[in-house]
């Protein structure tokens, strides 16, 4: 139903407490023309959905001095190609122009950016060699959201980075809650032989990034929940992925909307691998899934 289509391999960044450019080099991009062809085929095949990926998908095309490289993958897969939808994973803040948003014209493109933070707090983001602070990162999300409504976007935050104090988890947990994400990966801090940040004094303990870890997981779950729940009362395309199941009224079938939330309904037919609209009508806690009819 879904593929992930890698485009980028490599990394160009120095984040310090990264191994990634230790073990995959410098950033390198395929040619646009294979991209385009393998999904094409993947189509052919059968696929409703495109997931392009990479170690640094946003600085696809650098490698080749375009710049812009990314912004015109995309359009070429949009014009070049009959894939249903395209979602593209995480992208580092520090990528995106003011023209990347007029990607979205196209409503095939799902509404979804993975945008990772990794703190929310300068003192942290300065260490870890981050290159965005709370003042760009904010802005970014600002005009997504402006420009691209119903923009679900998630993050990674990670917990316990060496010196990271109480008064600067606050901060980034303060941060995280105003940017209001729809939901985020938390990571404890763990050292990479070879990295900047293994190297660095003021090493959290243990028990300390469990405690911020699991503060961080709740914020999670209410995040996530607050997303989901603005979609009650609205129809939505799904792509529906799989069957969880059966009771007397039909099949229980589970996809994911365009924003990644997940969602399911009973229908008397296997929707697998369609794409169709469903009245969403609550979220169901227990799942994280919204419920929703069939229209």
């Amino acid at each position: 139903t879904r593929a992930f289509v890698k485009a980028q391999d490599g990394c160009d960044n120095a984040c310090t407490f990264c191994v990634t450019t230790i073990a995959r080099g410098a950033g390198r991009s395929r040619p646009p023309h294979d991209v385009v062809a393998e999904i094409r085929g993947l189509h052919a095949a059968g696929y409703q959905e495109a997931v392009l990926t990479g170690v640094h998908l946003g600085s696809y095309g650098h490698d080749r001095g375009k710049r812009d490289g990314l912004i015109a993958l995309v359009r070429a897969i949009l014009t070049e190609t009959d894939i249903p939808r395209l979602r593209l994973s995480s992208l580092e803040p520090w990528d995106l122009s003011p023209d990347f948003f007029d990607l979205w014209e196209d409503r095939r493109l799902c509404r979804h950016l993975h945008l990772p933070l990794q703190s929310g707090c300068d003192a942290t983001l300065r260490r870890m060699a981050r290159r965005t602070t709370q003042a760009q990162f904010r802005l970014l999300v600002r005009e997504a959201r402006a420009r691209v409504p119903e923009m679900g976007i998630t993050t990674d935050v990670i917990v316990g980075f060496p010196g990271e104090t109480d008064e600067e988890f606050a901060t980034s947990e303060a941060f995280i809650r105003e940017m209001d994400f729809a939901g985020m990966h938390v990571f404890r801090y763990s050292q990479r032989p070879g990295t900047a940040a293994a190297r660095m004094r003021g090493h959290v303990p243990e028990a300390v990034k469990k405690v911020r870890s699991d503060r961080l997981h709740a914020l999670n779950a209410a995040l996530e929940r607050a997303f989901a729940e603005r979609f009650v009362g609205q129809t939505a395309s799904i792509l529906w992925e799989h069957v969880s199941g059966a009771s007397e009224d039909g099949f229980v079938n589970v996809g994911y909307t365009e924003g990644y939330v997940r969602a399911r309904c009973v229908d008397r037919r296997v929707l697998t691998n369609t794409i169709t609209r469903a009245r969403l009508e609550r979220y169901d806690v227990a799942t994280g899934q919204l419920i929703g009819t069939s229209v």
